[in-house]
């Protein structure tokens, strides 16, 4: 009797544990954004949304939770019920940068289970069409004659473009002035006007500019070339070696989720973005689809928090 009453436990929890995996998402599911409508990481999330209700069979809705450095909504996604029911669209602003530079009351690596990554669009140097430069090796040489008079713009501290110049500093061993911005629209006015010189700005916010001549790409920031911008060489080509930017997004769901579901939710987005339309999508932000596994995403989310955390202590660099 008692061991067909414990053949029976067994089967009844098999059975439930066939049920949780057939009916995710059971409710709608948020996806967190740190940022304002219309940015790349709005974009991205609202497609992700739009793919995963249709195949998920659930509703999916974006939530934008925009300020201190995207670290908002990442708080309301490591807070909230491990069910797989809140996920996060994030950047390295936000896992890598930012946790160094604002005390917060999570831990973005224990907190925050990595998905998968997105997609990966690099940061290029853009100078002012007016800045009478158009090498590297020109600007190093430049500033070096006028310390501390060369202004590079950010969309805030903290930012990836904040990081990337400071970072610009001490590998060619210059010195500029960060001017932060609230977002990269304002940045490129005074850029456009000569109140700042340059910016680390991303590809995908960058392109209009320098497709209509009013910004001038002297190198982007990553081990290759972009595809956007095939005549740009790296800073490591241009004579600057030893520092790298790039502006990842990818999705995190709250730590304690269930395996099955995770897996599910790694499974959905690995599909998703090898869609062609997707693909294209992407490609048209400037960057680069994902094509990591979910471990490998989590040792470059880990690697990413710790080369920046040395890299902020090391230029002193405060919110």
């Amino acid at each position: 009797m008692k061991k067909e009453l414990g053949c029976f436990i067994v089967a009844a929890f098999c059975a439930l544990g066939a049920i949780a995996q057939t009916t995710y998402p059971s409710k709608p599911v948020k996806l967190m954004v740190g940022a304002g409508a219309g940015g790349g990481t709005d974009i991205i999330a609202r497609m992700l949304a739009e793919k995963m209700a249709e195949s998920l069979k659930g509703n999916f809705i974006v939530e934008n939770k925009p300020g201190a450095s995207n670290t908002i909504a990442a708080d309301l996604t490591a807070k909230a019920a491990p069910d797989g029911h809140t996920l996060l669209v994030a950047t390295n602003t936000g896992q890598a940068i930012a946790p160094h530079l604002i005390k917060l009351s999570f831990d973005p690596i224990k907190d925050l289970t990595p998905v998968g990554l997105v997609v990966t669009v690099p940061n290029v140097l853009v100078v002012g069409s007016n800045v009478p430069v158009n090498t590297i090796k020109e600007l190093v040489t430049l500033m070096k004659a006028k310390p501390e008079e060369f202004k590079y713009a950010s969309s805030g501290v903290g930012s990836t473009q904040h990081i990337a110049g400071e970072g610009f500093d001490i590998a060619a061993g210059v010195k500029s002035v960060h001017v932060p911005y609230k977002g990269s629209a304002q940045a490129h006015l005074d850029i456009i006007a000569g109140n700042v010189q340059m910016m680390f700005d991303t590809t995908s916010s960058a392109m209009g500019q320098i497709k209509a001549g009013k910004f001038k790409p002297l190198a982007v920031t990553t081990a290759q070339r972009s595809a956007e911008l095939p005549n740009v060489p790296t800073l490591a080509e241009a004579g600057v070696s030893g520092f790298e930017m790039s502006t990842w997004y990818g999705v995190f769901v709250t730590t304690g989720t269930p395996p099955d579901v995770v897996a599910k939710l790694q499974t959905e987005l690995a599909r998703i973005i090898k869609l062609p339309d997707v693909q294209a999508k992407l490609k048209g932000l400037g960057g680069e689809p994902g094509n990591m596994s979910p471990e490998e995403f989590s040792k470059l989310n880990r690697q990413e928090f710790e080369r920046f955390g040395k890299l902020i202590k090391q230029a002193n660099i405060k919110m």
